[in-house]
């Protein structure tokens, strides 16, 4: 599992950390969000669901499959090689 913060929309204003559940473990909010410790994560997706700016996107790593949560709470999923990579662009 991964979250995502694409730095050039997040506005680091720490809504993802007042929402989140586990927020002042998981997120460090300087001038810009950053997910760390990611073992207390839930993935309940709240971060990417507040998320103003639609800067976060959380990415479940099933087996060999990503499914990919974005801030409307939009789930794909990536069954080849091929489509991981453009997800993962998007989210770079």
């Amino acid at each position: 599992m991964r979250i995502v913060v694409d730095k050039d929309k997040c506005t680091g204003c720490g809504i993802c950390k007042e929402a989140c559940p586990k927020g002042a473990k998981i997120w460090d909010v300087q001038k810009k969000a950053m997910a760390t410790n990611l073992r207390y994560c839930h993935v309940c997706t709240i971060c990417a669901s507040k998320c103003p700016e639609g800067a976060i996107t959380v990415l479940r790593e099933d087996n060999e499959d990503d499914n990919v949560i974005t801030a409307d709470n939009e789930v794909t999923r990536a069954d080849n090689d091929e489509q991981k990579e453009t997800v993962k662009e998007k989210n770079e």
